[in-house]
């Protein structure tokens, strides 16, 4: 159902471009708001860059995506039995539990749009210096506490709950709820919602930082529009800082399908923006519970495990 849907959505979309063709209007909310209400999925295998085999070609025709897709879903088939032991731990969740989606995003090659190349641009010098830094700590002092860990292993921050939001392997529902001067999203894929203000009021201060940012939205005719910055020093989009300038844009384009746009401006972080789409198709499938949360026995369990290695050894 879900992959009916989504080339319903894509059909729909395109022939809003012919000529002659009427552009399709979204109704509205009570008070006003184009409605973009409703459970998502923005489940997709094209890659967020482009893989270096594919380079300078954006679009594939028909066919090559087809043959593209088949070759993807048979490399990630968690089902495979062509390994030991430890490459059967590693594709950990069987592919029952997986969403990967089984095609690409209108046949592009990367969901990044800009730069042409499909590629997220060079950090800067600064960046890179304090991301390997980072890497290294995380490399030598892995057990040491919590600290080593990843924010998605300890359960605070996911790439794909955003913001912003990414496509990932499973769990990739978003519900968005409207009410009378704000917009709510809730990601399925962690347990943080964020609640966007649309009063035109300023960001918080300087000082005040945030996991998620300061999220603020405005409409452009059909568009919704949101701005946020705020991020504290923890978090890290594909290498950003502390000053990420988040830009999100949301489009009801058809009944099925809201296209989802995102450009990231982070000069301190990356030599240029970047931006990249993904389309949000319509699902009924239901957000569940993804019962993952700080200080998890999985995170104690890593930690335990480590202490008793470091008896055994002395």
């Amino acid at each position: 159902m879900r992959t009916r849907r989504a080339l319903l959505g894509v059909v729909f979309a395109g022939a809003l471009s012919l000529p002659g063709a009427t552009a399709w209007t979204p109704a509205h909310t009570p008070d006003g708001q184009p409605d973009i209400q409703g459970v998502w999925t923005n489940s997709t295998l094209t890659p967020v860059e482009r893989p270096a085999e594919l380079a300078g070609k954006a679009v594939l025709t028909e066919q090559e995506a087809h043959d593209y897709v088949q070759r993807l879903l048979n490399q990630v088939n968690s089902d495979r039995r062509d390994g030991g032991a430890q490459t059967d731990v590693g594709r950990s969740y069987n592919e029952f539990w997986r969403d990967r989606g089984n095609d690409l995003a209108d046949r592009r090659t990367s969901l990044i749009i800009d730069p042409p190349d499909g590629r997220i641009p060079p950090l800067t010098p600064e960046a890179q210096k304090r991301l390997d830094a980072t890497r290294a700590y995380q490399r030598d002092h892995a057990t040491d506490g919590p600290e080593g860990r990843s924010l998605g292993e300890r359960c605070i921050e996911w790439a794909t709950a955003g913001p912003p939001m990414l496509p990932g392997p499973y769990n990739n529902e978003t519900q968005i709820v409207q009410g009378p001067g704000y917009v709510v999203i809730l990601n399925e894929m962690i347990h943080d919602t964020r609640i966007i203000p649309l009063d035109g009021g300023a960001h918080v201060s300087p000082e005040v930082r945030e996991w998620m940012g300061d999220s603020r939205g405005h409409w452009e005719g059909k568009t919704l529009v949101v701005d946020t910055t705020n991020f504290n020093d923890e978090y890290s989009f594909r290498g950003s800082d502390r000053n990420l300038h988040l830009t999100e844009r949301f489009t009801r384009v058809s009944p099925e399908v809201l296209e989802y746009e995102f450009t990231v401006d982070d000069p301190t972080a990356f030599t240029k923006p970047w931006t990249a789409k993904i389309p949000f198709n319509k699902t009924n499938e239901r957000v569940y519970e993804y019962a993952c949360h700080e200080g998890n026995y999985a995170l104690a369990d890593i930690l335990a495990g480590a202490r008793k290695a470091e008896k055994e050894k002395k």
